[in-house]
């Protein structure tokens, strides 16, 4: 209780479990049981989510499932090995078909992580342009999940009232304890969305189109940002979007992750 990760900002019995469960730096990774887990192997593990969250949350939403992560090779300490990605600040002067294909790829991962067949809503608590980056086939990822918050749909927030205010003994080490901490319920499936379209998406698609395109693209974004009190007004912004960048994209060996699957599928 109180840990300052976003990721247990909001905990469930479900996702403890799964942390638990999944845990790689033991020898007996997988067991539904904590007697698998030594005295220091569990203080390990809750000053590795209290400092940086980003190599346990690659654990247990790992890339082979399918999740938008870099695959977690290992880690000693703070060091985290993980797949190389180029961060996406590097594509910010890209070619307007790179630029389009990026920005559909992140809308479809914020999508993602708010709807996904495990009931968990991720959400970010700040993002920059190193927070995504892009393999050398084109596809985008969640480069540093440090800052990513989770929900349990299923079961729910089990955050009472008081534990708000408890403090565990690392998060003092890393953050300002007297911080404000933003309530769950408060917290929904556009949030990550306009935070992207104020701090990223201008910067990726910003004079990239010919006019009336560019317009429609700037106007599109500009609702998507003013969001924040109308929910409905960002999900019919971002769909438009959506809709405006798709015939912009290019199908060329560029983009290895989905060609040349898109030369024969309406899916791109």
């Amino acid at each position: 209780q109180g840990l300052s990760s976003p990721m247990l900002r909001c905990p469930s019995q479900r996702l403890l479990d799964r942390i638990v469960r999944r845990y790689a730096e033991v020898p007996d990774a997988g067991s539904i049981y904590m007697d698998h887990l030594t005295d220091q192997d569990k203080l390990r593990l809750l000053y590795t989510l209290s400092v940086n969250s980003h190599p346990i949350l690659l654990q247990i939403f790992p890339n082979v499932e399918g999740w938008p992560f870099p695959r977690y090779l290992g880690s000693c300490g703070r060091l985290v090995v993980s797949a190389s990605t180029r961060p996406l600040r590097d594509f910010f002067g890209a070619a307007p078909e790179v630029a389009a294909d990026l920005a559909l790829q992140l809308l479809a991962v914020l999508r993602s992580m708010g709807n996904n067949d495990l009931n968990y809503f991720f959400y970010f608590t700040h993002v920059d342009a190193g927070t995504f980056g892009v393999f050398s086939n084109g596809h985008l990822f969640i480069r540093d999940a440090s800052t990513l918050g989770i929900i349990d749909k299923e079961e729910g927030s089990q955050l009472i009232d008081g534990q708000q205010e408890y403090k565990d003994i690392f998060s003092c080490l890393t953050v300002d304890c007297q911080s404000a901490l933003v309530s769950c319920n408060s917290i929904t499936e556009q949030h990550s969305l306009v935070m992207v379209c104020q701090e990223l998406l201008p910067k990726l698609l910003k004079g990239k189109f010919p006019q009336p395109v560019q317009d429609k693209i700037d106007s599109f974004l500009q609702h998507c940002a003013d969001g924040l009190a109308n929910d409905r007004g960002v999900s019919d912004a971002v769909a438009k979007l959506a809709e405006l960048l798709k015939p912009l994209r290019s199908c060329d060996s560029r983009f290895a992750y989905r060609y040349p699957d898109c030369k024969y599928s309406d899916k791109y």
